[in-house]
């Protein structure tokens, strides 16, 4: 889960059953971190939960803090375990620190009795649709290989009916990726929703690898490859560069003739605060580093994105995790961010994308230079389209004015405020 929060010294996504999933969506190597561990039922015990708590409490500053749950499908874990969490955070927590709880899902597994813990728990849920059922379908299936679009709507009906704060996160691929108003006025007009995030999928793979890959990331046997950042194809299934950026530019020029300050879409968001120089998501920061990810039984990564043996940092049951956030090595991946191409470097939307996320550099740049971004023309249809924009709504807001200005301006035209 990608969500925008109040930079903090670090942030961690906690996987209390690891990688494991009750769906088995086509487009999901994250499945394939199963093979990491021997243990057939991947679960965090109540000494890793305490160890992490205790450790990341411990490391935080006073004032807000988030404690971030995903997977894998972490409601797997089942409800008395997310219980025991909120009710240890608070144990554990330190003067003056206020917690807030996010949850990744998928939301097939939710009834009214998570809906009224997480209402009166506040927690963000993060739920994952694709759009409209024909779209959602194509990929986001269970283990027969059925389409999940009425189980995650019912869990979705459940979020609202207990007034739990949502977002939506949908990723984008070939299904979707041509689709941008149908997945968008979906959203907004026949869910309601107000907060959406678009994930871009990139399916990396080598070329002796994308076979496997093709075929869901495992074998006609039903055994998984394990994913690894590494190879130069890309699966059929990952989104084409140009659409990526068309759909984005295409929901852009809904959203700000009519829905800004209505409708919050994480891409929008950062890109105008970065605007301000206020780089709060670490795809489009000029470094990371900044977002580990913890495995069910304490072993601390690098990165979700880098859950692979040589990016484990260590473990909570016997490393200080503010420490293990320090260490020289994960400086160093996150200050590797910041090595450009040339091309990257004298980029005109270098300041709102920074070259994006680094586990999709895998392409030459137009000098042949290697570490460019996969995505880099779809950024940068989308950054140059939306630009005229963003400073209208910068302009707007260092006036004292509300950005939702932008609306009638950007109707009639204006290049600027009066």
């Amino acid at each position: 889960m990608e969500m925008t929060l109040r930079p903090l010294p670090f942030s961690l996504l906690a996987k209390p059953t690891g990688a494991a999933c009750n769906l088995d969506c086509t487009y999901c190597f994250f499945l394939s971190k199963e093979l990491l561990y021997d243990a057939a039922g991947q679960r965090m015990s109540s000494d890793v939960l305490r160890a992490y708590l205790r450790g990341y409490l411990a490391a935080q500053p006073v004032g807000d803090v988030t404690i971030a749950w995903q997977g894998g499908e972490p409601t797997m874990r089942g409800l008395a375990f997310f219980k025991q969490a909120v009710v240890l955070a608070e144990q554990l927590k330190r003067s003056g620190q206020t917690l807030h709880h996010s949850l990744q899902t998928n939301g097939t597994l939710l009834d009214d009795d998570w809906g009224e813990f997480l209402a009166q728990s506040g927690f963000l849920v993060g739920l994952s649709i694709d759009g409209p059922q024909p779209l959602h379908d194509v990929y986001r299936v269970n283990k027969a290989r059925r389409g999940t679009h009425a189980q995650v709507i019912r869990g979705w009906e459940v979020l609202r009916r207990h007034g739990v704060e949502t977002n939506i996160l949908c990723t984008v691929h070939r299904a979707n990726q041509d689709h941008p108003l149908d997945v968008y006025r979906y959203f907004r007009d026949d869910l309601g929703a107000q907060f959406l995030q678009f994930i871009p999928i990139v399916e990396r793979a080598t070329p002796e690898e994308l076979p496997l890959a093709e075929n869901g990331w495992k074998g006609d046997d039903g055994r998984r490859l394990f994913y690894r950042q590494e190879g130069g194809e890309v699966t059929s299934r990952s989104v084409s560069p140009e659409a990526f950026g068309a759909f984005l530019s295409t929901i852009w020029d809904e959203w700000i003739t009519r829905d800004v300050g209505r409708v919050y879409v994480q891409h929008f968001d950062v890109a105008l605060g970065n605007l301000f120089g206020r780089n709060e998501l670490c795809v489009h920061a000029p470094t990371c580093g900044g977002a580990l990810a913890l495995e069910h039984n304490g072993d601390v990564y690098s990165c979700d994105h880098y859950v692979e043996p040589e990016y484990r940092l260590g473990n909570v049951l016997t490393d200080d995790l503010g420490a293990l956030a320090r260490t020289p090595a994960q400086r160093a991946f996150g200050a590797a961010k910041a090595n450009l191409t040339a091309q990257c470097r004298s980029c005109p939307v270098r300041w709102a994308c920074h070259g994006g996320c680094p586990k999709d550099r895998f392409r030459l740049s137009r000098d042949g230079e290697p570490g460019q971004n996969y995505l880099c023309a779809g950024y940068y249809r989308f950054f140059t389209h939306a630009t005229p924009g963003l400073k209208l709504m910068a302009d707007l807001l260092t006036s004292g004015r509300a950005a939702s200005e932008v609306m009638s301006l950007y109707c009639r035209g204006d290049d600027g405020i009066g």
